[in-house]
């Protein structure tokens, strides 16, 4: 048995398979080593039945996840799979990597995420050619559903949002200015905070403010990362995006490639499936 883990920061999703069947999908909080230690993946592990049941009967994990970019952050990663699934053989990288087997199989092609977080990246056909992108929640992520949820706080905030949308998220979520600033500073997992948001984006995608704030997003992702990597690279390689951004506003997402001259091959919101299929036949 192979297990496939995708995993961003809020959600991990696995896909448990046997001789290319599927056994089990089951989704926990998310593991990014960057913010969770070896402890606190172990105790995720000991909390969910199924994957108890089935520890001793894995044998491959595939591991990929937002935060394993260092040899550092995938150890502590590793260390907590292999403790815990004794019997298997464990793989950790980056998420960009799965987003690129996922999409291009194993040809060549610019790889865009767009989910919890975002980052891109091209991949040569065989690995993820190394970048200085992904810097992350605090200074990075444009576009994505941390992006999106600091916007629209701060437009709440700034007393910028339409009094229409104002009393919806005050229903919504009742926060006040102190509380918003307490869970963004002073409480631990800010990101997580911010990205709970995204549901507000879904149930008014078709007020305008909101469809601005995510065209926004996206143009900005595109400038800063997208263009400039696929200019360094020839500017001919097809662009696969992947994250549930990216697939949720994909109308939106085309409108915006389409103003920059950016042709999308495909766009893919869980690549967990095609993983799933890119390992079970290679096992």
């Amino acid at each position: 048995m192979i297990a496939i883990v995708y995993s961003g920061s809020r959600y991990a999703n696995w896909r448990l398979s046997n001789k290319g069947k599927d056994v089990i999908e089951l989704r926990t909080n998310g593991i990014n080593p960057f913010f969770n230690d070896e402890k606190y993946i172990t105790q995720l592990l000991n909390k969910n039945v199924e994957l108890i049941n089935h520890a001793e009967e894995i044998k491959k994990i595939y591991f990929f996840g937002a935060g394993s970019s260092s040899e550092e952050r995938n150890e502590t990663v590793k260390n907590a799979l292999t403790g815990f699934f004794k019997f298997s053989k464990v793989y950790v990288s980056h998420d960009l990597e799965a987003a690129a087997k996922a999409s291009c199989d194993d040809k060549p092609g610019i790889i865009c995420i767009i989910g919890s977080g975002s980052n891109t990246g091209f991949f040569d056909g065989k690995k993820v050619l190394l970048n200085n992108y992904g810097l992350g929640y605090a200074i990075g992520d444009e576009g994505s559903a941390n992006w999106l949820g600091k916007s629209i706080v701060k437009a709440y905030l700034n007393k910028t949002m339409p009094l229409k949308l104002v009393s919806l998220f005050e229903k919504k979520y009742e926060l006040d200015r102190k509380q918003i600033m307490d869970k963004i500073y002073k409480q631990s997992h800010a990101s997580t905070f911010l990205t709970s948001f995204s549901g507000f984006f879904k149930e008014n995608r078709k007020e305008e403010f909101i469809q601005d704030m995510i065209k926004d997003g996206f143009r900005l992702f595109m400038d800063t990362y997208l263009i400039p990597i696929s200019q360094k690279y020839g500017g001919k390689q097809s662009v696969y995006f992947v994250g549930s951004i990216a697939a949720n506003y994909q109308d939106i997402l085309r409108e915006v490639a389409k103003e920059k001259n950016i042709n999308i091959s495909s766009v893919i919101k869980e690549p967990i499936y095609n993983l799933l299929n890119y390992y079970a036949n290679k096992n």
